[in-house]
Order: structure tokens, then sequence, then C-alpha cells
């Protein structure tokens, strides 16, 4: 059966599920239906005006066939390990270390940097994308002009730092759901937040395509506002996420940073599933 949700907030969800073959179930089968996957907006977080990083000197020590690249960060009008005033009425997954720094290279899982530094190893002779941006204690990025920035760079053959020019085309990069999600207090709601750079979403212009796969429940969303959103009714298990960036037209965009997969795991108790 495929259903069509018109939720608002710049969302048209798409939900596909079907039993064996089709057939009614029977007086001796009992059928438990799963409900849809929902999308509501997460509003009301608090604003940081002001609120800043940049990122400074990157320093390069060859490591055999790697290098070592110590990044530093300036943080202004942001107290990194503060507790966001409304983490507690949020009731979705909290930092206990308060808010920090959103660290993606690549599209890879973020890591989360509590003090405005941090040491990563990539191979001679690659190119990367950096993301960095404002977390609040519930891992909300915070979107204000800023609070972010990218940075692209290479590492040549001898393990030489060489910053690139600063990327001109669309990104999406993926930020949450993210790692392991216990307990009915943690899956109930899950923050999904992305992050856009050189573009804007709407309708009738660029969007999102996001893809769920939780559970044999498969759930597509056309997202055209940028805004940070809560998912609920999630399947537990190992649910996987791709978010395509696409055009008017609903082709995807080429470039870098463009299309992205992520898996995350949900349980209400241990031991978690297999993956």
């Amino acid at each position: 059966m495929k259903h069509l949700y018109y939720l608002g907030l710049g969302v048209i969800l798409f939900a596909t599920s079907c039993n064996d073959g089709g057939e009614a179930a029977t007086e001796e089968e009992t059928v438990v239906k799963q409900a849809p996957i929902e999308l509501s907006a997460v509003g009301g977080s608090p604003e940081f005006e002001g609120a800043s990083i940049a990122i400074g000197d990157v320093k390069a020590t060859p490591d055999g066939d790697n290098v070592k690249l110590v990044f530093s960060f300036d943080v202004k009008n942001y107290e990194l390990m503060n507790q966001t005033s409304d983490a507690d009425a949020k009731m979705c997954s909290n930092s206990d270390k308060g808010q920090h720094i959103h660290f993606i290279l690549d599209n890879e899982p973020y890591a989360a940097l509590y003090e405005p530094k941090h040491e990563v190893s990539v191979p001679k002779n690659s190119e990367h994308y950096l993301l960095v941006f404002l977390s609040r204690s519930y891992h909300e990025s915070v979107k204000s002009k800023g609070a972010s920035e990218v940075l692209h760079f290479k590492v040549d053959e001898n393990g030489k730092y060489i910053k690139l020019d600063d990327p001109t085309t669309p990104m999406v990069f993926y930020s949450r759901p993210k790692g392991e999600y216990i307990g009915q207090a943690n899956t109930d709601k899950l923050l999904f937040d992305f992050f856009l750079w050189n573009t804007e979403i709407s309708d009738g212009g660029n969007s999102i395509l996001a893809e769920i796969k939780a559970n044999g429940v498969d759930t597509t969303m056309v997202i055209n506002e940028w805004q940070s959103y809560f998912l609920r009714n999630v399947p537990t298990g190992n649910p996987e996420i791709t978010l395509t960036l696409k055009d008017a037209d609903g082709n995807p965009i080429d470039g870098p940073m463009t299309k992205v997969t992520r898996q995350f795991t949900t349980a209400l108790e241990e031991p978690l599933p297999a993956q």
C-alpha cells in the first residue's frame, strides 16, 4: 500500500509497505501494523546571535603513507560544553558534555568536539572537504551566518597540506541521526538534521530527497525547507537514510557532497541488533 502525506513544513512524504502477497489476514493471524514514519519541525530552539566559528591554522605532519592533521578553531560568542537552555524540554538524545562542534570530513560520521581543536589522519595524495558548525547540546546545528565553515584542501604526495579554492557548487552534509539509540526515551523521536552549503531549498527550487529504509518500512520524503526535524515511529533495528540534493526539475545535482548514506541503530534495550 502506498500513502501520500502532505505535512506542511516544506515536506512531501511517501510511505510504502505491504504484507506477503497483499492477502488479507486470516482469523488465526495476528497483524501488527507499523505506524508510518512521521516528520515534524523541531522549532523554538535558542538562537545564538553573533556566534561564529573559523578554521585556524592547519598543521600537517607526514606519518608513513598518511599525514597527521591538527586543526584549531576560533569560536566566538558561543560557550562550548554548556548545556543548551532548553535541552530538557527537547526530550531527545542530549550530550551530557554540553554544546560542541560538529566536525564532518568528507561526509563521514561527525566527530563531536568539546574543545576547539581536533586531530585526524588522511592518506597522502588525497583531496577533502571539511564542514564544521556549532551544535547545541542536543546536536541540533546552529544555522545562522558565521556559525559554520567549509574547507576544501588536499595533501600532496609528500604530505604537504594545501588549501584549495572555496567550493562554489551546492552541497549537503549529513549530521543526525547518528550512532546508537537505546531505550524508549532516546528512540521515541530522533533528531533529523543536515547542513546545506552554497544552496537554498524551496518549493519549486532545489530540494533534498530523503530515503529511509527501516526494517522493511521504506519512506521517501521530499524536503524543501531547511530546518531541523524530529523523526517519529522509526522501527527499531538498523535504519538507513540517504540524502540526495536535487534541482528544480527533480534531477540529482552533480558535484562533490551531493549524496550521502548513513546507517544508525535503534533498540528499546540491549543487546543491540546485529548490523
